[in-house]
């Protein structure tokens, strides 16, 4: 089974599932994506949570009625909560990850995003999660917002491993790098064990595509026109050169040297919104060495049905990529509007994700 996947794992891709369930934990799902999809890793984000414990999932409803006994505040039910379904994973992922060592078998948990304008409480958030969850293999999940950078830093200078997530465009990416970089320079300061300490910048792929498309679309020019559903792809392999020039600087080299790793790019929002276009698209047009591709399973199982053949898709296409946003911006698109539109529009929907859960399960517990 999963031969396209296995040919994905092979090109040098780790396959993570974008969505964790107390359901998939319980009946073995997520064990059998492991054992037969080569899936490597599981994220999630608010959401993934309030689909699955506002869904009416029986698997909750013993910990809701304990949570309820005890007159929880709804902020510790939902941390209780998330938390749990988080260490049982990392728990399942055990094996992944001493195997690897360290470098998959990694399941994340996101910071409150009601806090991603603010620094000092999004560091105090990922320590208390760090501290909750209580296992090796997760990583926090930070937003690459303007106040998240300082925070990446400073929780990875706290050996915490860290995803970044949220970032939508290469000069974004680019300061990620940097926080990332400073973060393992503060952590070996801090005298820390550069090897524990593990990162992934999660890019978007599919809604970069999403809003340009629109904008090309306003614009309704044939050139515009004809550049429709080229831009997400674009923007992650002109991601994937900047990964790539950061993999080579002395910087980097300093640090690698003693013990710390790469931080990976993981391509998010892979799952296709456009139903013109191909439905394994943001898969298989980015392939290659040392990057992680987090997707729904509808997706996985599109890719497992007639998704990637082999081989490295992404090496090499930096020059072509940027000719599409070159002509992009000719075709008049405002990107740095665009991006800006997109990054707080992420920032909304999981705070939007958030609160639905809160409200959802203060109901539950009331």
């Amino acid at each position: 089974m999963g031969d396209h996947l296995k040919a994905l794992s092979d090109a040098g891709v780790s396959i993570w599932l974008d969505d964790l369930s107390r359901e998939r934990i319980n009946t073995g799902n997520l064990q059998e994506l492991i054992d037969n999809e080569h899936v490597v890793g599981v994220t999630t984000n608010p959401a993934i949570f309030n689909a699955a414990i506002s869904g009416g999932s029986a698997d909750y409803a013993e910990q809701v009625a304990d949570l309820k006994t005890r007159k929880t505040d709804v902020g510790e039910a939902v941390r209780s909560m998330t938390a749990m379904d988080v260490r049982d994973a990392c728990e399942i992922f055990e094996d992944i990850y001493n195997n690897s060592e360290g470098y998959d078998g990694r399941v994340s948990i996101e910071v409150d995003p009601r806090l991603a304008r603010e620094t000092a409480a999004t560091i105090a958030e990922a320590k208390a999660l760090h501290w909750l969850v209580d296992r090796e293999n997760v990583l926090i999940k930070i937003p690459a917002t303007n106040e998240g950078l300082p925070a990446i830093t400073e929780v990875l200078a706290n050996g915490i491993s860290v995803n970044v997530t949220l970032i939508f465009n290469v000069d974004r990416y680019e300061q990620v790098i940097d926080a990332w970089l400073s973060g393992l320079e503060k952590a070996d300061a801090n005298g820390h064990d550069l090897s524990k300490i593990h990162s992934v910048a999660s890019f978007f792929v599919s809604r970069v595509d999403s809003n340009i498309d629109a904008a090309l679309e306003k614009i309704g020019t044939d050139e515009a026109k004809a550049l429709l559903g080229q831009a997400g792809i674009a923007n992650a392999r002109l991601a994937y050169g900047a990964f790539q020039k950061a993999e080579a600087s002395e910087r980097w080299k300093a640090l690698e040297a003693k013990g710390a790793r790469v931080q990976r790019p993981l391509w998010a929002s892979t799952g296709v919104k456009d139903p013109a276009y191909a439905d394994d698209r943001y898969v298989v047009e980015l392939a290659g060495p040392k990057i992680v591709n987090t997707m729904p399973e509808k997706t996985l199982r599109a890719v497992e049905d007639h998704g990637h053949d082999g081989g490295d898709t992404i090496s090499g296409t930096q020059a072509e990529a940027q000719e599409v946003f070159d002509k992009v911006v000719a075709a008049g698109v405002d990107l740095p509007a665009v991006f800006q539109e997109l990054e707080d529009e992420g920032v909304d929907k999981f705070i939007v994700a958030w609160q639905e859960l809160l409200d959802n399960l203060q109901k539950a517990i009331s």
